[in-house]
């Protein structure tokens, strides 16, 4: 098993549906891979076009428990006197990512839109994103354990 760090480069998102009626909408998004979960700052009055350019990092284990390699981004948009209202998600499958950072060290992504699909799995609007993953190096890697050479006496 390889353990590695993917870091997540949270862009900006476009042509979001509005869900405030009388105001712009203060959008964030929440990012999970599997069980973590990280929460961008809130864009206030950021409308249906928010500006985040904010990174988030991940611990992986490749391959790890289960074979759900994906990053869930969940578009929220922050309400003072409601419940925060869903706006969209965008699902990012990251496998092939960690199959390459893996083999060679290191992957990437540059930003790239991803569609936004809201409850009723209809399409709105796009997210922009990029992914890095990086393969943890052994920091004993080279070194003589144990060995005479160490050894002070």
């Amino acid at each position: 098993m390889t353990i590695g760090f993917m870091e997540v480069l949270l862009v900006k998102a476009k042509g979001l549906q509005q869900t405030d009626v009388f105001a712009r909408m203060d959008p964030y998004v929440v990012l999970q891979y599997k069980s973590q979960e990280k929460k961008s700052s809130v864009v206030h009055e950021g409308g249906s076009s928010p500006v985040w350019n904010e990174k988030f990092v991940f611990r992986v284990e490749y391959p790890g428990s289960g074979d759900q390699y994906k990053l869930n981004l969940k578009i929220m948009d922050k309400d003072v006197f409601s419940r925060d209202d869903f706006v969209g998600q965008a699902i990012i499958y990251v496998k092939d990512l960690f199959v390459e950072g893996v083999e060679n060290g290191s992957a990437e992504l540059r930003p790239r839109k991803y569609s936004v699909v809201r409850a009723d799995n209809s399409y709105y609007g796009e997210i922009e994103v990029g992914l890095t993953f990086t393969r943890k190096e052994d920091e004993y890697a080279g070194d003589d354990i144990g060995g005479w050479k160490d050894s002070e006496y």
